[in-house]
């Protein structure tokens, strides 16, 4: 297992020690959370597998939706600063299938806002590595930071 944390999208020195595999595994991961940050459409697209979908655990219930209209909705202008977090990633390497499962906080304008367990899929694709699929939990009683 490997123990890393990602903050203010700042690879801190745990997540440089990653094998560089796992760095490149955890990198899409990354730009996601950077493009959200930034509520840019395209840059949320860009580590995405096209065709990929995402299931949003909220109250016991799904909500499913697809990368498309994920970076669409988060893409959009916003007063609101938003980051999601992530930290103690477990990352699993099968030649070009990866998965990402780690603790994430996402933040409105400094404060949790919620939190819960991300679960990434990857793919390597032509040497890249894509995020194929997404899964998380959501809850508003989190831990203290």
């Amino acid at each position: 297992m490997i123990t890393c944390t990602v903050v203010f999208g700042l690879l801190t020195p745990s997540l440089r020690a990653a094998l560089p595999e796992e760095q490149a595994v955890l990198a899409p991961v990354q730009a996601l959370f950077d493009g959200m940050s930034k509520r840019d459409a395209t840059a949320i697209k860009a580590p995405l597998l096209p065709g990929g979908t995402m299931v949003l655990m909220r109250d016991g219930k799904p909500t499913q939706m697809t990368f498309e209209a994920f970076a669409d909705r988060v893409g959009r202008p916003g007063t609101s600063h938003i980051e999601e977090r992530i930290h103690d990633p477990l990352v699993r390497i099968d030649n070009d299938l990866a998965v990402v499962w780690a603790p994430f906080e996402f933040l409105v304008d400094g404060k949790v806002d919620h939190c819960g367990t991300d679960l990434f899929n990857l793919v390597r694709q032509d040497g890249k590595w894509l995020i194929a699929s997404v899964a998380d939990t959501g809850r508003k009683v989190c831990p203290a930071s």
